[in-house]
């Protein structure tokens, strides 16, 4: 039985979703205090979260990236504001799917057990991924290069984690920044620039030249 935090202001929809989704054998607590998801988050510690966009208080994509800087909890997005834009800004904020409502229940939990059996089931350890020959540790924030870690800051990491999660494609400057910096804060985009030249420095220290390609006015890549 897996633990799902159910992040919904619709009160009867979230105790019908609730309901429909402990009928497959799963446990669900909904949030009560929606100024302080994280804290329920933290207290419940959950295996999935079910996020809404449209929250009192603060949206789905503030509380993703407050879950974001520390867990790597997978995040299924349940909204009716399920345009292009929004479900490209779920994903490029960590989120794992998108499912827009009205919700149709077994398409709901055919997700829900899709992701929790590709996260928890599958293979003996997800939190590690490969690349390069290097070991990225989501769990540590780290990654172990010839049995030795290299310690990231948390920018760095998030920025590495992107890029190995894209392999082979380009990750564009704004994805970056995005996922770095989601506040109303301005940020200069040589702050980005800073930090991908760091990581690239600690990486090359430990023998892993070349990984992070450079595509000029676009972003970067790990091939």
């Amino acid at each position: 039985m897996y633990r799902i935090l159910l992040v919904e202001d619709d009160y009867s929809l979230a105790l019908e979703m609730k309901k429909q989704i402990e009928g497959y054998g799963n446990e669900v607590r909904t949030v009560s205090d929606f100024h302080n998801v994280l804290e329920e988050f933290t207290v419940y510690d959950p295996d999935l979260v079910l996020m809404d966009i449209m929250l009192p208080y603060k949206d789905g994509y503030y509380w993703t990236a407050e879950i974001r800087r520390n867990s790597v909890v997978p995040i299924i997005f349940v909204s009716s504001a399920s345009d292009n834009m929004n479900v490209v800004m779920a994903i490029n904020m960590g989120g794992d799917d998108f499912i827009a409502k009205p919700v149709e229940p077994m398409l709901l939990n055919a997700k829900i057990q899709a992701i929790l059996r590709r996260t928890y089931e599958i293979g003996v350890n997800l939190n590690t991924v490969e690349f390069h020959g290097a070991t990225l540790n989501l769990s540590a924030c780290s990654v172990i290069v010839n049995g030795e870690t290299i310690d990231l800051t948390k920018n760095e990491f998030r920025i590495l984690q992107t890029l190995v999660e894209n392999r082979g494609k380009i990750v564009s400057r704004e994805t970056l920044m995005i996922r770095l910096w989601n506040d109303d804060c301005f940020v200069e985009e040589n702050t980005l620039t800073v930090n991908v030249t760091r990581l690239r420095r600690k990486l090359e220290e430990n023998g892993l030249t070349g990984v992070i390609q450079t595509r000029p006015g676009i972003g970067y890549m790990i091939s």
